[in-house]
């Protein structure tokens, strides 16, 4: 019986199962969204959450402000040995989430995984939502028009003159264009 059992296994060790929970909480802090399964997710949440909190009362700490910040660092730091993660974490996630009480990641069911089955999660950052219109605009502003290359031009060339010409004699006799499929004896049944 698993009375009082706080966290899931996830089938690791603990060794096994820390790190994977830390490479995770780097990898969400840095990129604002992951994807994963969904037990790891709902194990993620927590463990990050906790971070964000210390973090916050690091930054938050008026009195003694320095060696408020300083232990709340260290503290975060022991966690994620990833300083450039850990800097973001202070200078950019903290201040956004500054007036909110917690709940600092949002969980989403995306599907299931196409090889095991397994129930496959989005976690994210809560105010760094994915709007892929907002993506495909960014994406056509930055991007410069594509000049054709030689064969796009030559094959555009050659779409004009077969669309001026009319069409050949085989065409306009009702022979289609390319290769036709031959027939022949259907299967037998049950064949692969």
């Amino acid at each position: 019986m698993r009375h009082n059992v706080a966290h899931r296994k996830l089938g690791r060790v603990t060794e096994h199962r820390l790190a994977l929970l830390r490479n995770q909480a780097i990898a969400l802090l840095r990129h604002e969204r992951i994807e994963t399964t969904m037990p790891k997710a709902k194990e993620l949440r927590p463990f990050v959450e906790r971070l964000i909190t210390i973090a916050k009362r690091g930054v938050a700490g008026n009195t003694d402000a320095n060696s408020q910040a300083l232990h709340a660092r260290r503290m975060v730091l022991a966690e994620i040995p990833d300083k450039d993660v850990v800097g973001k974490l202070f200078g950019t996630l903290v201040p956004r989430f500054a007036e909110r009480p917690g709940g600092y990641i949002r969980i989403m069911r995306v599907g299931y995984r196409r090889g095991d089955a397994a129930e496959v999660a989005q976690i994210e950052l809560v105010g760094s939502e994915w709007t892929p219109k907002a993506d495909s605009d960014e994406a056509e502003k930055e991007a410069p028009k594509k000049t054709k290359g030689v064969g796009d031009r030559l094959r555009q060339a050659a779409r004009r003159m077969r669309a001026d010409a009319g069409g050949s004699k085989a065409q306009a006799k009702g022979q289609t264009q390319g290769a036709t499929r031959k027939t022949s004896t259907p299967r037998k049944a049950g064949g692969s």
